[in-house]
């Protein structure tokens, strides 16, 4: 049973759905990989400024910004490009 619960946010959802398939589910994937290992907080890197989000995922040329909520519970908020995410 994996030790966090992913939970989609409304922007996540969006910038998923604007992604080719294949890269839909290589980000859906990879995701699972990550919420089922002992410490998904082991594979992220914490953002230095935070505007949107604590952490973030690399998969390939994509980013996948969350952050953490109570114990157990991962927020995805923005899956974009590497060249477009951080840009505001």
């Amino acid at each position: 049973m994996p030790a966090f619960v992913l939970l989609y946010k409304k922007q996540a959802v969006k910038d998923i759905q604007k992604l080719p398939k294949q890269v839909q589910k290589r980000l859906k994937t990879k995701l699972e990989w990550f919420i089922n290992q002992e410490n998904p907080l082991k594979f992220a890197s914490p953002l230095t400024k935070p505007a949107d989000a604590d952490y973030r995922f690399r998969v390939g040329s994509y980013r996948i910004l969350f952050d953490v909520e109570g114990s157990n519970k991962v927020a995805i908020l923005h899956v974009q490009h590497r060249r477009d995410v951080y840009r505001k």
